[in-house]
């Protein structure tokens, strides 16, 4: 039997504490996985596994085979990525997370261009506007829009990400077009849960005005505030990003353009440097080429 194999199943058990998960996750029968877990307490000749019928525990030998195991495993993967890499192949799967918004309006056609190059690889895009935890989520890659990236992580710039204050025309027609930032505090103000309701700062040359604006309505989603501002509710600061179709359609009127609103960084950020995966790497160049002129 493949002991390299055998290797990934062990690794498995031990990740899912399940025989009936592990063989349904690799796709490979129940008594198979059991034959594996065999061969590999003959080969390093100890109980790996404490068995009882409701769980599968790790013995101290089986924690301590964990370690070895999955040095093992990382060398052949990156053994394999090197390889497939001199022949211009990728393969493999990845798992790259990011915004539901910017995932959706952006990252899923730079994700399925860049597999139209390597066919053979596949990749799960995780969008969520929940930040999901990289380790334990097994996350090869995470896009994140912010200006204080985890500094446990590597973080890579690709872009900036700027702001604009918009509303309909016929709101703008209805209560007035703001001249000046403090004009906002006569304006329905519209705002994201975790990124404008609070105070923030607009500047124009040396002048700072900093607003803390009472919001109407208040929403964690940013295409609903999208949404919220096309029906005509008020004003609301929303990533450039989104607003290039509506505004050419003039669905959308900007306003206070001549004032800087902040500003995010686009990031893309995985867990470490070390045994970085080739398909990660060039998933990651990819990127910062086809972010490069972007004007958000």
């Amino acid at each position: 039997m493949d002991k390299l194999t055998a290797i990934k199943v062990f690794l498995t058990v031990a990740e899912t504490g399940s025989f009936t998960a592990t063989a349904e996750q690799l796709e490979i029968s129940k008594p198979m996985i059991s034959r594996y877990v065999a061969l590999m307490e003959e080969w390093l000749n100890a109980r790996l596994f404490q068995r009882s019928t409701r769980k599968v525990a790790l013995t101290d030998a089986g924690e301590q085979a964990v370690l070895f195991c999955q040095r093992v495993a990382n060398l052949t993967a990156e053994m394999e990525q090197e390889m497939m890499a001199q022949q211009s192949e990728l393969r493999g799967a990845l798992r790259v997370t990011s915004s539901q918004t910017f995932g959706t309006y952006h990252l899923v056609q730079m994700v399925n261009r860049f597999l139209q190059l390597h066919p053979k690889l596949n990749i799960q895009l995780l969008l969520n506007d929940q930040q999901m935890d990289l380790i334990s989520e097994r996350i090869d890659l995470a896009i994140r829009i912010t200006n204080t990236p985890d500094p446990n992580f590597i973080a890579r710039k690709l872009a900036d990400c700027h702001s604009l204050l918009v509303a309909t025309p016929d709101y703008l027609a209805q209560f007035g077009t703001p001249k000046q930032p403090e004009d906002l505090y006569q304006h329905h103000y519209l705002s994201h849960h975790n990124i404008n309701r609070k105070a923030w700062k607009c500047t124009q040359g040396e002048q700072e005005v900093l607003l803390d604006l009472n919001s109407r309505f208040t929403t964690n989603d940013t295409q609903a505030l999208l949404n919220a501002v096309l029906d005509g509710n008020g004003i609301a600061m929303l990533p450039k990003y989104m607003l290039e179709t509506e505004l050419q359609q003039s669905k959308l009127q900007a306003v206070l353009i001549d004032w800087q609103l902040p500003t995010f960084s686009i990031y893309a950020i995985y867990p470490s440097r070390d045994k970085l995966p080739i398909a990660v790497r060039k998933l990651i160049d990819f990127l910062v080429e086809s972010f490069e002129g972007k004007a958000w």
